[in-house]
């Protein structure tokens, strides 16, 4: 259902937009191998595409949340109940990695190397505060 605020947002940054949308279908995409391959996370990836649809398009927002399979995933963290408890340990797990893979062997900058471990500290924090609801798994 669109709203003026949708008509409003989508005449003013058409690029932006796309963009997004673009994100939020990767992420749909990268979820999906989540639920078949361990070391992606599932979750992380729904509310990152959901938070791209939500400024881009609300069809694929209600198409996601309403999603057979994918929907229950992120429905416990939208409802305030938090996320699985395998789906925090992968995305901290994931994190860790990829941060210390690329400030270990990528990254020459030292700022850079500084910066990336505090926000993955950060993001660790942030996944661990919040609660840990109920394992939902697609049939």
């Amino acid at each position: 259902m669109r709203t003026p605020q949708d008509n409003d947002r989508r005449n003013h940054a058409p690029l932006l937009r796309w963009g997004l949308h673009l994100v939020g279908c990767t992420s749909v995409v990268l979820a999906v191998l989540g639920l078949f391959l361990p070391v992606l996370p599932t979750v992380p990836f729904l509310l990152l595409a959901l938070a791209c649809f939500s400024r881009s398009s609300s069809r694929f927002y209600a198409w996601l949340i309403r999603h057979e399979q994918l929907g229950p995933l992120v429905r416990l963290y939208l409802d305030g109940n938090g996320i699985p408890f395998k789906a925090k340990l992968k995305a901290i797990a994931l994190i860790w990695v990829s941060i210390l893979i690329s400030t270990i062997f990528l990254l020459d900058i030292l700022w850079v190397r500084i910066v990336l471990p505090v926000i993955a500290l950060g993001v660790t924090f942030y996944l661990l505060r919040l609660p840990v609801g109920e394992e939902t798994t697609p049939e």
